[in-house]
């Protein structure tokens, strides 16, 4: 663990996929600093290497100065840049006997049975991950329907490939992953899937995964309330023995396309020094990520860290970018304040309340769940009823899928008097220039 507090600190060592109090420090930046990193791709890099604990390959935590449990931190994300110049992604097929309860943690050589087996590569192709001890096909995963995608200089659109432009990315899989020095995984390039050819996509980098450090281990793709469904009763190391014992979750895998540069993230301190861990950047991905996998990429981010103390919030919340809200949403323009003063008048109510845009993420098991999660978490926070909650978000707000089965994103224009009792009023105004 590093003692010494940077202002500015570079973060290029990763997890084998776990998050927790047991991981390595990466460093120590201060309250007020700035994080930079360099992360490889997550999810299916991760997903084939059968090393990996957890289903993504995320930062070591970064300690915060001045962060302890009850506090929240603010991480304002400056930028994402994506260093890689393709990848291959679609929906998953999960191969018999690679594993025992759960495909992305518990691994399994099917053939020597050596559990989470040290692999090497021959060749390109889903039978290219091996087993060191037997030569046998180690992967838990392959590709029920996959695409490989190449991106143009300035990372503004994708195009899917054929076989035989999938095939030469496959032959230089990681210099065109772009895979930083430290990463342990495997480049999915190598499976060179080469479905819809010729599809022409929008990227929009973002963040899948960045949070704060649990207080218990977790798989880094199960520290969220839908994926650690399937930590409930599980055999292996990181299993939980009922959902109560999920609540230690921080959230911090959202794959939510809005946390994305301009927006501020503001995260539950679970650990002293808050753990702040980040991975999994896209290039791009719909609402809902229907596939359950994306355009993961290799990439860096700029963030800027603030302890907010007492802020004593369950799990995150999302100040977007004002184009990101729902219409109904978004911060009140002049005209607006201005008519709705003179309807005040007409009508006699004494006061137009102040407001501001937040959004509360929610997950569970499903996405009523994660919604009725987001309900109770906004209701704690803003000292509301559900019904109250109910009837702002739905006349100011709406809710939206960031990812299914279940994460939500919980919007409404908030009380500003509400927001200054909480402590989240200057973080708002900083936001939105209020």
């Amino acid at each position: 663990m590093s003692q010494q507090i940077q202002q500015e600190l570079d973060v290029d060592r990763f997890t084998l996929g776990l998050v927790g109090p047991e991981q390595e420090w990466a460093g120590t930046v201060a309250d007020g600093g700035t994080v930079r990193t360099h992360t490889p791709p997550a999810c299916w890099g991760p997903m084939i290497t059968p090393e990996f604990r957890g289903g993504h390959e995320v930062t070591r935590p970064i300690r915060v100065e001045n962060a302890e449990p009850g506090d929240a931190l603010v991480v304002r994300i400056k930028d994402v840049e994506v260093t890689s110049v393709a990848t291959s992604t679609g929906s998953m097929a999960e191969r018999e006997g690679a594993f025992d309860d759960d495909p992305f943690v518990d691994h399994r050589c099917p053939e020597c049975g050596t559990e989470w087996p040290e692999s090497v590569v021959e060749g390109i192709g889903e039978e290219s991950i091996k087993c060191a001890e037997c030569g046998a096909n180690a992967s838990s995963f392959g590709f029920e329907f996959g695409y490989t995608v190449a991106f143009d200089d300035d990372r503004s659109v994708g195009l899917t490939v054929g076989e035989a432009g999938a095939t030469d990315l496959a032959e230089r899989a990681d210099e065109a992953m772009a895979l930083p020095e430290h990463s342990r995984q495997h480049p999915i390039l190598l499976y060179k899937p080469d479905e819809i050819p010729g599809t022409l996509g929008h990227l929009r980098p973002f963040i899948g995964n960045i949070g704060t450090t649990p207080p218990r281990g977790f798989p880094d793709s199960h520290n969220a309330g839908d994926f650690g469904q399937f930590l409930i009763g599980a055999g292996h190391d990181w299993g939980l023995p009922d959902e109560a014992a999920l609540e230690d979750r921080t959230d911090g895998h959202m794959d939510s396309n809005d946390v994305r540069p301009g927006a501020t993230l503001i995260c539950p301190v679970k650990i002293e020094g808050a753990g702040l861990y980040v991975g999994d950047l896209h290039a791009n991905q719909g609402d809902g990520e229907l596939s359950l996998h994306t355009t993961d990429v290799s990439g860096r981010t700029e963030l800027e860290v603030e302890v907010i103390k007492g802020l004593d919030i369950d799990g995150p919340l999302l100040l977007p970018n004002e184009t990101d809200l729902p219409p109904i949403a978004k911060p009140y323009t002049d005209a607006e304040r201005e008519a709705g003063a003179e309807l005040a008048a007409e009508y006699d109510v004494d006061e137009v309340a102040d407001a501001a845009p937040i959004q509360v993420i929610g997950s569970g098991a499903t996405i009523n769940d994660a919604t009725d999660n987001a309900f109770d978490r906004a209701g704690t926070l803003l000292d509301m009823t559900e019904g109250e909650v109910r009837a702002r978000c739905t006349f100011s707000g709406g809710v939206e899928i960031a990812r299914l089965p279940g994460v939500v994103q919980l919007s409404m224009l908030a009380p500003m008097e509400t927001l200054e009792a909480v402590g989240l009023a200057d973080a708002v105004r900083a936001q939105y220039d209020r």
